[in-house]
């Protein structure tokens, strides 16, 4: 099997780059949660105190909507405010996200692709030494070349936590049918409902 980033033919050729690392990374959280059911979906970890895969799924994608509207150099409108966010809640954990189906969830994440890739048609590679401020307080600064980069590394670092979560509702459900009832330890990278990022 053969491995390359190749940009896209209508993108200029860094921009096509880095939009090509996270269309793979698409790709690939897609094929992860392939099957899922609505139990697995909602499944958040041993003792109940993670982040789901429907959370995961949920943040990843408004994280890039914020950034296809910073490298617009436009604010978030209100109504996708309303049907992507909030980014956290009043506890500042991921919102809860429950009985939302996995088709729902890949559907809306595919709009949110598409608008990036319309916007990394729009810009140039000179475009990428662009600053622009993020944050839960816009207290960051990065390149849009930056920020692109994030896109792709956000979502394959949240994809460790879903396989993780996959493998631990496999075991669970093992265990139920087999009448078993051990613990598990958690490692340190699925710390419980981790503050958000991006």
């Amino acid at each position: 099997m053969f491995y390359d980033l190749q940009g896209e033919e209508n993108m200029s050729p860094i921009v096509g780059i880095l939009f090509s690392a996270v269309k793979e990374n698409s790709q690939r959280l897609q094929l992860i949660t392939e099957g899922m059911s609505q139990e697995e979906l909602d499944y958040k970890g041993p003792d109940n105190n993670l982040n789901s895969t429907a959370q995961l799924i949920k943040h990843i994608m408004y994280v890039d909507l914020n950034w296809v509207y910073r490298m617009k150099g436009q604010p978030l409108p209100h109504y996708y405010k309303e049907q992507y966010g909030p980014m956290i809640d009043a506890n500042n954990r991921l919102p809860m996200v429950t009985g939302k189906s996995l088709n729902t969830l890949m559907s809306n994440y595919e709009v949110v692709l598409n608008m990036l890739k319309d916007t990394c048609i729009q810009i140039k590679d000179a475009d990428l030494d662009t600053v622009v401020t993020f944050g839960h307080e816009n207290e960051k600064q990065a390149t849009i070349r930056w920020g692109l980069w994030h896109i792709s590394d956000h979502s394959r670092y949240h994809q460790a936590h879903i396989n993780l979560l996959r493998k631990w509702y496999n075991e669970n459900s093992r265990d139920i049918k087999s009448g078993s009832n051990h613990s598990v330890d958690i490692p340190l990278l699925a710390e419980p409902q981790q503050k958000p990022h991006g």
